[in-house]
């Protein structure tokens, strides 16, 4: 079976409008979008139970995993496929204790590989390492260098997910360097056609993959 873990990872902007928001998921799946990540700093509560319970019925016709950004108690409560922490969101056994053993777990490294080899010790399904170019959702992001990459490759056996200010230019030296499946919010859902952009990133992405296979 191959990993969920590839191809295009798409991270959802902030959108208080939910039928906007799932209009534009949508349209990423319909363009191959491979996973999708719910990711909400500013809705309250009720709006995250809303926007998140309704984009796992529309991943659900796709076939497609929905992850949770930063929110255990969310992902567990709308019966998401997985959770994504970052630095202080919890603890990758305690998520894996309250979500089961068959949901996913990623977990954000920015630049530090000792970082990812704790996680993967600790139980964690991939990793995540950026920014690797700048990055305009998170602009004092930590830089991550391609090498980080070819060392990540070496050094775990769990998937790698490349995230910060990718778009369909820089895309191809990530894949190339040994990124599974490549995060991306603004050069995705900032583009007039969502649709379009998710298929040029999904046949940059399978190009470059083939490639790095032959």
């Amino acid at each position: 079976m191959t990993s969920p873990i590839s191809g295009l990872y798409a991270i959802t902007p902030e959108c208080a409008d939910t039928a906007q928001l799932l209009r534009m998921v949508e349209q990423a799946l319909n363009g191959g979008a491979r996973l999708v990540q719910y990711r909400s700093k500013q809705a309250d509560a009720a709006l995250r139970h809303e926007q998140a319970s309704e984009l796992l019925a529309l991943c659900r016709r796709f076939h497609v995993p929905l992850i949770i950004n930063d929110d255990l108690r969310l992902a567990d409560l709308v019966g998401a496929d997985g959770v994504h922490l970052g630095k202080g969101d919890g603890d990758i056994r305690e998520a894996r204790m309250i979500l089961g053993p068959g949901k996913i777990i990623g977990v954000s490294c920015y630049g530090d590989l000792q970082l990812a080899l704790d996680a993967e010790t600790r139980g964690a399904d991939y990793v995540a390492f950026g920014s690797f170019f700048p990055s305009p959702t998170k602009p004092g992001a930590i830089a991550a260098p391609l090498a980080l990459l070819h060392e990540a490759k070496r050094s775990l056996s769990i998937p790698v997910v490349a995230i910060g200010g990718i778009t369909p230019d820089n895309v191809g030296p990530l894949v190339e360097a040994g990124a599974d499946a490549v995060a991306v919010i603004s050069a995705l859902f900032g583009d007039d056609d969502v649709q379009a952009c998710a298929g040029r990133f999904s046949f940059l992405l399978e190009k470059s993959t083939h490639h790095t296979l032959h």
